[in-house]
């Protein structure tokens, strides 16, 4: 295709190496005016990679970039902002005890003659940028007392303020609750009628059929294709993104429950202001069962999760795994009674970033043999370990001995902690939002693994967002608002639109199961 002006972006044989790894290879896009373009892609594909080549977070090895047909040197990110580009990392970058205010106009301050910030005209021009597109938001609350949805919004309108044409979006609906990336989809239509234009890089493919113009395929690296939206389903997208049929329904046989291995009765969490978070919530998990708590972010499943794997105290009630109470003691003893936890972040939670793989494959086990004799750690154990886990999950890039898991994309980080917590044994697996960020390949793999866990006879709690995988994944269904556990049901004995009320504080007439 010709370097033309129709074009908001156009990147050539765009190539980058990491070492040996190489990460794109040759690629070739073409972003039109005022479309929404996805890039879809597993894991470790290559998409935020070819992103933050464009935003000039990273340089290419080869290969060329032209805007509206001319071509430009993507040094740094400040080229690119100066070129009217903006980017939503998915990891937000706000400073938690500024305001709303504060953080957009941070770096890009309007001054007087004399130095002062105008706070005053900064609030106007955000106020018409709010009113503008939707974007409601109150610009006079701080950071650390607004959701997830809100503080996403507030880093596009940082990058409205800073006069961005082109937006892109790394995995934008990945933390947000279904009203959210609802709300979502009609702000990024109202800034495509107002001729911006949007990229967003995701591997959803359900918010690709309802958001999306066009849809570019990368799979390990490579350009595989680009195609009309509206005219392939999502089978065929799931298809192209890994190389195979990919199936999109949880397939699973019925569960056969034993006897109770994990119990929480009457429990109650404080959270960071001394306020009820968890309020006298009970729950029990049997053997070869999975529990899904089905919930809006925000009521109490940070603090049951942070209370039973001991990283808070709770202010009353019992914790119970094979009858022995483990509250309020320490996460190790928490580890020693068989609990393993795939945390919601993986970065501050679930890894020691400048770590390998290799060793936060066993950083819970390492004093223990094989991993350790005499004090000392045996490499070459901790090494083939690692490598069994990494053929087994399908980590890439492969190179555990050498490469330090901040390398890792977000999914391949996600798999690292999924494949050291299922190889720990555990009687009860805690999966907290176990497929934030994984494509649909990794998320039939992930789902799998839960229900292998289940049928060799491992209690599972399940908490997700994603109301779609607590509902085909778990069960039992648990709902969990403001702190309590509402309602239970077997699974297949309600529908989401049920669910869906009881999580923002409805009642229903079903019976608990």
């Amino acid at each position: 295709m010709e370097i033309g002006s129709g074009y908001a972006v156009q990147m050539r044989g765009i190539t980058k190496k990491f070492g040996s790894f190489c990460a794109l290879d040759h690629i070739d896009v073409d972003i039109k005016k005022g479309t929404i373009h996805a890039m879809l892609g597993e894991n470790g594909a290559g998409k935020s990679t070819l992103m933050n080549v464009l935003y000039g977070l990273y340089q290419s090895d080869e290969g060329e970039i032209y805007l509206e047909g001319q071509k430009v040197n993507m040094k740094n990110p400040n080229v690119a902002i100066a070129h009217g580009i903006g980017m939503v990392h998915q990891h937000f970058m706000l400073v938690d005890n500024f305001t709303v205010t504060q953080n957009i106009i941070l770096g890009n301050e309007i001054t007087s003659g004399a130095g002062v910030i105008n706070m005053k005209k900064a609030r106007e021009e955000i106020i018409k940028t709010i009113e503008k597109y939707g974007l409601s938001v109150d610009p006079d609350a701080k950071i650390e007392d607004i959701s997830v949805g809100m503080q996403q919004r507030v880093e596009i309108l940082k990058a409205l303020y800073r006069g961005a044409n082109l937006l892109i979006l790394d995995e934008p609906t990945a933390v947000l609750t279904p009203q959210e990336i609802e709300d979502l989809i009609k702000i990024m239509n109202n800034l495509i009628k107002d001729g911006k234009t949007i990229i967003i890089i995701t591997h959803k493919l359900k918010e690709i059929k309802e958001s999306a113009d066009v849809c570019t395929i990368i799979r390990r690296g490579k350009y595989i294709d680009t195609v009309d939206v509206k005219k392939v389903k999502e089978e065929e997208l799931a298809t192209m993104m890994v190389g195979h049929a990919v199936n999109l329904v949880v397939d699973k046989t019925e569960a056969t429950p034993k006897d109770v291995v994990f119990e929480i009765d009457n429990l109650t969490v404080l959270d960071e202001r001394k306020i009820p978070a968890v309020k006298n919530l009970s729950l029990k998990i049997r053997k070869g069962e999975i529990v899904g708590i089905a919930g809006i972010d925000g009521n109490g499943q940070k603090e049951l999760v942070e209370a039973i794997t001991n990283l808070t105290k709770v202010a009353g009630g019992t914790i119970k795994i094979n009858g022995v109470e483990v509250q309020n003691t320490s996460p190790k003893n928490t580890i020693d009674n068989k609990i393993a936890t795939i945390h919601e972040d993986r970065q501050r939670r679930g890894l020691v970033l400048n770590y390998t793989v290799a060793h936060n494959m066993v950083i819970e086990k390492f004093k223990e043999e094989p991993f350790s004799k005499k004090g000392f750690l045996n490499e070459k154990e901790i090494v083939e370990h690692s490598k069994q886990m990494i053929k087994e999950y399908d980590i890439r890039p492969d190179n555990c001995e050498l490469q330090p898991v901040r390398g890792l994309s977000g999914g391949n980080q996600q798999k690292v902690i999924i494949a050291r917590e299922v190889a720990n044994d555990p009687d009860l697996l805690i999966a907290v939002q176990p497929t934030r960020g994984l494509d649909v390949g990794a998320i039939e793999y992930v789902h799998k693994t839960l229900i292998r866990e289940r049928d060799k006879g491992k209690a599972v709690l399940l908490i997700s967002f994603e109301l779609d995988e607590v509902m085909n994944v778990s069960d039992t269904i648990a709902v969990i608002y403001d702190g309590k556990i509402v309602k239970s049901f077997k699974q297949g004995t309600v529908d989401e639109n049920t669910i869906g009320l009881l999580m923002a504080g409805g009642k229903d007439d079903a019976k608990n199961s």
